[in-house]
C-alpha cells in the first residue's frame, strides 16, 4: 500500500518533533536545521510544516492532555516514539477539525507500530481512545 502525502508527512513531522525532544530544542533554527538534513518531498512539506509549526507552540497543553489520559504515566516516562505520536494525534484532534478523529488516532498507531515497541500501538490506542471518548462527550455537552 502506497503511503499518502499527509501519512508521509506526520512521519516525517514525528522525526522531527523526536529530534527536537531529543535535544530539548524547538527552536526555529532547530526546525531550520532539520529541515537542510533530511529531504521532505514537495507533497509532503506543506502538511508536515503546518503540523510542526502547529504543535510546538501548543505541546505544553498536549503533554497535559496526554497524561490526564494516560493513567499514571508521567509524559517524560513514555518513549519518544509514542509521546510524539501522540502530540500529533492530539494536536489534530484539538485543533484541525477538517481531520477525523479516528484518522489522527489510526495514523498515530501506525506510527507507534513503525518506529516504537512492540507495545506502542496498543499503548497510543489506549490513551487516545481515552481521549476521543472525552471530546465526544464534551462535543454532546458543548452542542
Amino acid at each position: 500500500m502506497e503511503t499518502t502525502p499527509r501519512s508521509k508527512a506526520r512521519e516525517i513531522t514525528l522525526q522531527a518533533l523526536f529530534c527536537m525532544d531529543m535535544r530539548q530544542d524547538t527552536s526555529p533554527e532547530m526546525l531550520d536545521l532539520y529541515c537542510e538534513n533530511y529531504t521532505i518531498s514537495k507533497k509532503a512539506f506543506p502538511f508536515f510544516l503546518e503540523l510542526v509549526k502547529g504543535i510546538i507552540p501548543v505541546i505544553p497543553e498536549i503533554d497535559a492532555f496526554i497524561e490526564r489520559f494516560s493513567a499514571n504515566w508521567k509524559i517524560s516516562r513514555m518513549s519518544g516514539v509514542d509521546r510524539n505520536a501522540m502530540r500529533i494525534a492530539v494536536y489534530e484532534m484539538l485543533y484541525r477539525k477538517d481531520i477525523p478523529i479516528k484518522v489522527s488516532i489510526n495514523e498515530a498507531i501506525n506510527l507507534g507500530k513503525k518506529f516504537g515497541a512492540e507495545e506502542s500501538g496498543a499503548f497510543i490506542n489506549g490513551i487516545l481512545d481515552s481521549v476521543r471518548i472525552a471530546l465526544e462527550k464534551k462535543e454532546k455537552i458543548a452542542g
